[in-house]
């Protein structure tokens, strides 16, 4: 039996100083086995015949099958052409799943004789490859960005260590220490210790800390500067009200004075106010479409109406229910409260307002079902 071998590789000099050592070997391809080697036949000639005999022993089958129910022959009973068509068609029934994965079968067999052979100029890549750098080398060698502190009492420094170590909360610097910019001194630098990066980009002096305690912002460790651009006069209502507009965008502000010049050249504009409140419409459920009607005759009671607005107020010392409009569809039922809010957006204040309220109704409903808080209701208004 004839063994061909691969004849071995001289070793190669890693250290050396030739510069043929790094020029990687070249070998000329050999040609990969295809699977339609195996075939007698051209590929081409060999799948029309079994594609022609499959169709064939196919319809040949069926057809004897028809005669055999029409004349109520057992099917069971098969002849000698019937066994050898049964032979056919699962002959080339197994060709012809074997032809749609040829390419898949090639791509094994061509994987596997390569495998062998590249095997060692895999492991001499490895090896000849450096070692990765450490964790340790690359934070040398990338220069982080320096942390400027801004503490100016030891006082400070115990407390920013307790902020970080977690023995007082981040949000109550402000009620522990009593100075609100301070408190975003200390925050700040807490924050840089713990994250390690610098927040020296972030403006901290010039604000009024203060002004938003409580109010809109909380724990804050500085602020951002948004430039400000100035469009008009807008005559409005016979007055003339510059418009200050704080924006990144390009050319905003330039347009909107345009428009605020068109506005008064043509001798400028009157507003009306036509409805000023917050809505909110949750979503009940009954047992039947008749109690859902009798929820709806109650809310909508003039009577009633004191009773709820009483219940409702309780929840703001802004928020005011103003009108309580329902629809039905179905069993459910969609309330829709609408009520001032003062200054404020007022959201979570008239969410509250209508948790009361709902919680009132159900000592009278006792089966009402809250869907949903917030549910959707349509209303369409017609201008003329």
């Amino acid at each position: 039996m004839d063994v061909r071998r691969r004849p071995p590789k001289p070793p190669r000099i890693l250290g050396g100083s030739n510069h043929h050592d790094n020029q990687p070997e070249k070998r000329s391809p050999s040609p990969s086995p295809q699977a339609s080697d195996a075939l007698p036949l051209p590929l081409y000639l060999t799948n029309a015949i079994f594609f022609t005999l499959f169709f064939s022993v196919a319809y040949y089958l069926l057809h004897r099958w028809r005669d055999k129910i029409r004349n109520s022959t057992p099917l069971h009973v098969v002849t000698l052409s019937e066994i050898a068509a049964i032979v056919s068609l699962i002959a080339s029934f197994i060709y012809l799943l074997g032809f749609f994965g040829i390419d898949f079968v090639q791509s094994f067999i061509s994987r596997a004789s390569n495998d062998a052979w590249d095997l060692d100029e895999e492991t001499e890549a490895i090896i000849s490859c450096p070692p990765a750098p450490s964790p340790t080398t690359i934070a040398k060698l990338v220069k982080p960005e320096p942390i400027i502190t801004t503490l100016s009492s030891l006082e400070d420094e115990e407390i920013v260590k307790a902020v970080v170590g977690g023995t007082i909360p981040s949000y109550s610097l402000e009620s522990k220490i009593g100075d609100c910019k301070r408190a975003a001194e200390i925050r700040r630098e807490a924050l840089q210790r713990t994250t390690g990066r610098s927040l020296q980009g972030l403006p901290l002096d010039g604000f009024d800390y203060e002004s938003i305690l409580g109010q809109c912002c909380e724990m804050p460790v500085g602020y951002v500067q948004i430039p400000v651009g100035i469009a008009g006069p807008l005559l409005l209502d016979g007055f003339e009200h510059p418009v200050p507009m704080a924006t990144t965008e390009g050319c905003l502000v330039a347009s909107t004075n345009r428009g605020c010049k068109a506005i008064y050249a043509s001798g400028g504009a009157t507003s009306v106010l036509l409805r000023d409140g917050m809505t909110r419409a949750p979503v009940v459920r009954f047992g039947s479409a008749k109690r859902a009607a009798e929820l709806k005759f109650f809310l909508e009671d003039p009577n009633n109406f004191e009773t709820l607005a009483i219940v409702f107020n309780r929840s703001s010392r802004f928020a005011r229910l103003q009108h309580i409009q329902c629809s039905i569809a179905g069993k459910n039922l969609y309330v829709r409260f609408s009520c001032s809010t003062g200054d404020a957006m007022g959201m979570n204040m008239v969410s509250k307002g209508v948790q009361n309220v709902l919680e009132f109704l159900h000592n009278d409903f006792p089966d009402m079902e809250v869907i949903g808080l917030s549910g959707k209701s349509f209303v369409i208004y017609f201008l003329s």
